[in-house]
């Protein structure tokens, strides 16, 4: 069984992400904490415990969600939550058991940090990360 911890971090495809940086960090108090390079498109702000990623729909990243977001179209790319320690190999059974698809482990970066996470989609298409909290 996987048991949730918490929320690791929220990603969100902008338009414009100078006016996301601006809300996120000068309005609510949230810190860069890093940035990849323009190309993929990606900066995280510190929110508490978890992270706001930005993700520019131009980038690489952001032409995976496909068109830019809009009032008609969400702009939430997945979302990801800790899950207490548990054996990778534990996860992908339990997730089998329940006919989830699902990729491999890979090494992600969270609000821990580097560690392992898995990506599956819930029954209506949205992408949830599993990050294992070692």
């Amino acid at each position: 069984m996987i048991e949730i911890l918490q929320i690791d971090h929220v990603v969100l495809r902008t338009n414009d992400t100078d006016a996301m940086i601006r809300f996120y960090r000068d309005v609510l108090g949230c810190v860069i904490e890093r940035e990849l390079p323009a190309e993929k498109g990606l900066i995280q702000l510190r929110a508490g415990n978890a992270l706001i990623d930005l993700v520019s729909v131009d980038s690489e990243m952001g032409r995976q969600g496909g068109g830019p977001p809009d009032m008609n179209r969400p702009n939430v790319d997945h979302i990801c939550l800790q899950i207490a320690p548990c054996k990778e190999s534990d996860i992908t059974a339990w997730l089998d058991k329940h006919n989830i698809s699902h990729g491999g482990f890979e090494q992600r970066y969270g609000a821990q940090g580097m560690g392992p996470s898995i990506y599956l989609t819930d029954p209506d298409g949205n992408t949830v990360e599993l990050r294992n909290r070692m």
